[in-house]
């Protein structure tokens, strides 16, 4: 049997010219380490939920309490954020994410630019395909436009249905970010809960057990211990969020809410005849209460184990759900990113971020990183999937610590397709993207013309060669600004990107003309959802 001509989807990657990984960062990039998303037993989850009754409402009084308690029933209602961080060095610009000069994504780059983001000449965007005649190199189903060979691409249009891509629009931000260090400040998550976002059970959740949540570091400014990000890799990392004790299972979900609904009842009756004050001089009787109208809602909202396990949620999992029970069952990928989605987008945690290693994919071969773009697409697409089937919008951010070139050596295989053969790392032709799913219709690009809004889809751009241009943004030579440029974004989808400066009194992004040039669309919800 021939030497594998490259390396399978979860084989790790070994670089003769990387030294052996030591760091946890290192083996992730690499692919030595991965987010496990193991299925446990349902016997788990038996062990604490056993409803016999379907969803109670909580009574009038008690839900009126809530808000007097600080408790959210969907979080704190702005929309769901979620960042894929793609670790080791992914190809995003080019290959994926088209870029272009000034004039935005179809300014296109030369031909030798196109080849050092591994298209060759008869596959760049700005001909016509030599087999149909046809300019269809180009795909624009999510609003930004795609190569439409990109792995990104289609992984997505497996997962999210034509009629709900039509309500998808995005942004790339051609943007240097180094390779192989630990240093990148890519995550904004601690930025995304300053200016607003929050849940009900949680504030922050990531697949990893890290300050920020994943494998790139969080900007140190912006770090807040107070809301470190819970580790959710799997649904039992989910489902073990809640504990509400043995109650429900003794009794039916109805009658445990109803029981503890008395119980803050009989409280507040008996402390509403003492005058105890706590050293801060709050009542002692607001805390008690409140603990007995939290313990009552969590019964409430979470004595069904339905209500938080993916793997019960229809709509992920099964005939009619985003991943079969196959494909559910043997890609821990796919666990992690269901887990993590499911607790955004229904309003149980902030933001999260979901990391996928084994990105260093400079193999020495195309189709080693071809088939990893192409699940990591898959997972993008659920997110977006997810979010439309129960009608919320979504801010999805994908970036990754550094990028990689072609030297234009051509991988005929059939997963390399004749594209570029990636041959090694580099910074230059990095970039992110994120891209917005508003239920309400596409999102709108800011500007009067054509013209206007294609420099508000493609925020910076590159040099002809497929070199970031360092002066086009303030994000494009420095990843702290990125993550502003990203803070910035989110906060305008809700009309907010006025209150940015007082927000992040320290930002660098420059006076108020500058930031209004970095913000791509028009708002999509008004404060709040």
């Amino acid at each position: 049997m021939g030497r594998k001509k490259y390396f399978s989807l979860d084989d790790a990657l070994k670089h003769p010219d990387h030294r052996r990984p030591l760091t946890r960062r290192e083996f992730i990039s690499q692919g030595f380490m991965r987010g496990s998303g193991v299925v446990l037993g349902s016997s788990l989850l038996g062990g604490f939920l056993t409803p016999r009754n379907t969803h109670a409402a909580l009574s009038a009084d008690i839900q009126a309490l809530k808000e007097t308690c600080g408790i959210a029933s969907l979080g704190a209602g702005k929309v769901p954020f979620i960042c894929i961080d793609l670790a080791g060095g992914a190809n995003i610009a080019g290959s994926n994410v088209l870029v272009g000069k000034q004039g935005g994504q179809m300014d296109f780059l030369s031909t030798a630019g196109y080849s050092k983001l591994g298209l060759p000449g008869d596959m760049t965007p700005a001909i016509a395909n030599p087999q149909t005649g046809l300019s269809d190199f180009i795909n624009t189903d999510f609003g930004l436009a795609f190569h439409s060979d990109s792995g990104f691409l289609s992984g997505m249009l497996e997962k999210v249905s034509a009629a709900n891509a039509a309500n998808v629009n995005g942004v790339v931000i051609p943007a240097r970010s180094e390779n192989d260090t630990g240093n990148n400040p890519h995550n904004p998550m601690y930025g995304i809960h300053r200016a607003g976002a929050d849940g009900s059970l949680v504030t922050l959740i990531g697949s990893r057990s890290s300050d920020s949540g994943g494998n790139s570091m969080a900007p140190i400014e912006l770090f807040n211990p107070e809301v470190r990000p819970t580790k959710v890799d799997r649904p039992t990392d989910v489902t073990g969020m809640v504990d509400i004790g043995d109650l429900v299972g003794l009794l039916s979900q109805s009658d445990a809410v109803s029981v503890m609904e008395s119980m803050q009842r009989i409280s507040d009756q008996k402390l509403a005849r003492t005058d105890f004050k706590l050293s801060d001089q709050t009542d002692l009787t607001d805390r008690i209460s409140c603990a007995y109208v939290k313990s009552a809602d969590l019964a409430d909202r979470f004595g069904d184990p339905t209500s938080l396990n993916p793997e019960l949620d229809p709509n992920i999992v099964g005939d009619a759900g985003i991943f079969t029970q196959q494909e559910f069952d043997d890609e821990g990928e796919f666990r992690k990113t269901a887990s993590v989605m499911k607790m955004v987008i229904e309003g149980f945690a902030g933001c999260g971020t979901i990391t996928m290693g084994g990105y260093d994919y400079h193999t020495g071969d195309r189709a080693t990183g071809e088939v990893r773009d192409i699940r990591a697409g898959r997972c993008m697409g659920a997110c977006i999937e997810y979010a439309a089937r129960l009608g919320k919008p979504l801010m999805l951010y994908v970036f990754s610590d550094g990028s990689v070139a072609s030297n234009g050596m051509i991988d005929n295989s059939a997963e390399g397709r004749g594209k570029g053969v990636w041959t090694g790392d580099n910074s230059s032709t990095a970039a992110s993207f994120f891209m917005v799913y508003n239920p309400n219709g596409r999102p709108v690009l800011l500007g009067g013309t054509p013209e206007q809004q294609a420099v508000h889809q493609q925020i910076g751009y590159m040099r002809a060669d497929a070199s970031v241009e360092t002066a086009s943004t303030p994000a494009a030579n420095n990843v702290n600004l990125l993550v502003q440029t990203i803070i910035l974004n989110y906060m305008a989808l809700h009309g907010e990107q006025g209150n940015f400066a007082s927000l992040f009194p320290q930002h660098g992004l420059g006076n108020s003309a500058l930031i209004d040039s970095l913000v791509a669309f028009e708002p999509i919800v008004n404060g709040t959802i």
